[in-house]
């Protein structure tokens, strides 16, 4: 990932007005009321089951329970590592979307993952991100302690960052910066670093949009499934 070089002149950011990109582990189920969970638990003998429903022709094999282990620091660094594919023999990848504005706006979209009960790892993120690269610690620091109690995964703004973004995290008990290997931002899905098609492990940065249905049938035919990112970090 190409680091990001900050044009305009730093200025001291308020806390309370910078969201971070910090991880919140997804339970399709979880936020849901009580009308919305009898919805989607209709789908019975006489309904569409909701695999079908979203263009798959079989349901999504479920992932393996592998043993938790937290992410390693870098080498010699002390430094949380920099990741967007995960290093394991399960037939898995990760999806991860950033919840803006957008995924606010499209109600297909989160019934989707509630439906399909998919193990999403979502970051928050600003209307307008906030660069990490070139601001000083303290600033840094500041915004990436603020996050949700609990998280341990840190997507920056727009993907960029530098060393003081690392130490900052490293001081906030963050234990990986989460970047991705695909990426379906533009409509299809698109590679970083020469890649052309999903390997096991890989992270994939989805919008929400119609894409996403698409992404989970070539998922399927790759004879893939999708894994939950914090059990692997």
């Amino acid at each position: 990932m190409r680091l990001a070089t900050l044009r305009t002149p730093v200025t001291v950011v308020l806390a309370a007005t910078l969201l971070t990109g910090c991880a919140q582990s997804v339970d399709p189920i979880e936020r849901l009321g009580k009308k919305a969970a009898q919805r989607v638990h209709q789908h019975g003998p006489t309904h569409e089951q909701p695999y079908r429903h979203w263009g798959l022709t079989a349901p999504l094999a479920p992932a393996p329970t592998p043993s938790p282990r937290p992410a390693a620091r870098s080498a010699g660094s002390g430094l949380p590592p920099v990741v967007d594919h995960v290093r394991t023999r399960d037939r898995v990848v990760f999806l991860t979307y950033d919840h803006d504005a957008r995924a606010r706006r499209d109600p297909r979209f989160t019934d989707l993952i509630r439906e399909l009960r998919l193990p999403v790892t979502e970051f928050r993120t600003p209307p307008k991100p906030t660069r990490f690269t070139g601001l000083p610690y303290a600033a840094q620091r500041t915004e990436i302690c603020g996050h949700r109690p609990g998280s341990r995964l840190l997507r920056p703004p727009e993907g960029t960052y530098d060393t003081t973004t690392r130490r900052a995290a490293a001081d906030c008990g963050i234990s990986a910066l989460v970047l991705w290997r695909a990426s379906t931002t533009t409509g299809t899905l698109t590679y970083a670093h020469g890649a052309h098609r999903l390997t096991p492990g890989d992270i994939v940065r989805i919008t929400p949009t119609g894409t996403t249905s698409r992404l989970l049938r070539g998922i399927q035919e790759r004879g893939l499934t999708v894994g939950r990112l914090e059990d692997y970090l």
